[in-house]
């Protein structure tokens, strides 16, 4: 539950060792929540110092879906409601060894995707349940309009988008809600050895776009902004001149 100031007070982040998703957490605690839930792979680690709050660790695997249900509704009896809950897992990998290894590809696909509708729908059901909740889902412009370079992990990060937008009107008038984030290339441990792109940001400024959009009850974060109107041009390229983009 929101503390007396209406602030955040508890966060669940699926996910725990994600750059971007405790970049978000740290901002959480600054602005005063003070029950953190950190869901990691091999999580019998000791907690990280996150500030003043306090912070608690569970065991999570992404692509286990059957247990997801589990790790919320422990998550629950270890903090009390949830007023924010960060899907922020997934794999990159790369095009070359996805074609290359389609097994690999599939395996991806069902983490980027698979893992985030099955924690997504079990948070979900927590936050209609309570009332009152925010699901940050971190999409990505990759979604927007899938490029060759990258069309696998870009068709998995469609399916979430499309699956963040449904689940956020299937919530409409339940007092939860759901903000897509949609950040550009962002620099850091998952793009190590890449080159930037256009228009790169850093997990800090994600997060600073994630803390201004639960402020503003935004639906829906471009990082940067200015990414939502290139991508409204990207959208109705023809095919033949999006084919020649860039590899």
């Amino acid at each position: 539950m929101k503390n007396a100031l209406g602030s955040v007070d508890t966060v669940l982040l699926l996910g725990g060792r994600s750059e971007i998703g405790l970049a978000i957490v740290e901002r959480l605690v600054r602005d005063g929540a003070r029950r953190i839930v950190l869901a990691v792979r091999d999580a019998g680690d000791t907690p990280p110092v996150i500030g003043a709050a306090e912070v608690h660790l569970l065991e999570f695997d992404a692509s286990r879906p059957q247990t997801h249900g589990e790790v919320v509704e422990a998550a629950v009896k270890l903090v009390g409601d949830l007023d924010v809950v960060i899907p922020a897992f997934g794999v990159l990998g790369s095009q070359a060894a996805y074609d290359a290894d389609p097994v690999a590809a599939a395996e991806a696909v069902a983490v980027n995707y698979g893992g985030h509708v099955s924690a997504g729908l079990f948070a979900a059901r927590r936050l209609r349940e309570q009332g009152h909740g925010t699901l940050v889902v971190l999409s990505s412009v990759a979604g927007v309009r899938v490029r060759r370079a990258n069309f696998v992990y870009g068709s998995a990060k469609a399916g979430l988008d499309g699956f963040a937008q449904g689940l956020g009107d299937a919530l409409h008038g339940s007092g939860a809600r759901v903000m897509v984030v949609r950040p550009g290339f962002v620099v850091g441990r998952m793009t190590e050895g890449m080159s930037p792109a256009p228009m790169s940001s850093t997990p800090g400024q994600v997060a600073d776009a994630v803390i201004a959009g639960l402020r503003s009850d935004a639906e829906v974060v471009w990082v940067p902004g200015r990414l939502r109107a290139v991508f409204a041009v990207m959208r109705v390229l023809p095919r033949a001149i999006w084919r020649r983009m860039p590899r």
